[in-house]
């Protein structure tokens, strides 16, 4: 087919379901989710290099990411297992977001969840002390480039946290929301039946 438009058409109609199905055997929903649009997104890129038939290059392709993406989950928990290591539990405080302080466990776990890149701008600048240019030459980029890191990480940790609060605050509640107050003994015998 010499249309790549149709011929991708074709390829991810017939064979999505089928990478789909196979990162979902690897990764959780979300992240298969990931995966198979990136599949067909290399797929699309390297359109003329896709093979006839395709699917084995597909599932190939698959795998590689679910790797990548296994590696990365990897490295963040090592850092995160290194950064509990280095701090103590007396420490009260264990970030500061620059909209508020937050306690040391919610902000290993809201740490664990963002990216390694996040976490590399936030400890170079927050726990190793360099300013923006400084942490730019680490990490390997320009000052604007990572200012506007930084600022994206920061962001994504005060959602992280958010979410972990709220997700705090549901599990805490009883079912339906409502506390109940305890019943006092004249109550209860009011609705005893004479």
């Amino acid at each position: 087919m010499d249309h790549p438009p149709e011929r991708f058409t074709q390829l991810y109609d017939r064979y999505y379901r089928n990478v789909l199905r196979y990162s979902l055997q690897h990764a959780e929903q979300g992240s298969a989710e990931d995966v198979a649009s990136e599949v067909f997104l290399i797929a699309w890129r390297q359109l003329r290099d896709v093979p006839e038939p395709p699917l084995p290059w597909l599932l190939g392709v698959a795998r590689n990411l679910l790797r990548q993406q296994a590696g990365a989950h990897r490295r963040r928990r090592l850092l995160t297992d290194r950064i509990i290591a280095l701090t103590s539990a007396e420490d009260s405080v264990a970030w500061d977001t620059g909209a508020h302080v937050v306690e040391r466990e919610s902000a290993l776990q809201a740490l664990l969840s963002l990216p390694e890149r996040d976490v590399e701008a936030l400890t170079l600048v927050t726990w190793h002390g360099l300013d923006a240019s400084d942490a730019a030459e680490v990490a390997g980029c320009s000052a604007r480039a990572f200012t506007v890191r930084l600022h994206r990480a920061r962001r994504r940790l005060a959602e992280a946290l958010r979410s972990a609060d709220k997700a705090q605050y549901y599990s805490a509640r009883p079912p339906g929301g409502r506390t109940s107050a305890p019943i006092s003994p004249n109550t209860s015998r009011s609705m005893e039946q004479p």
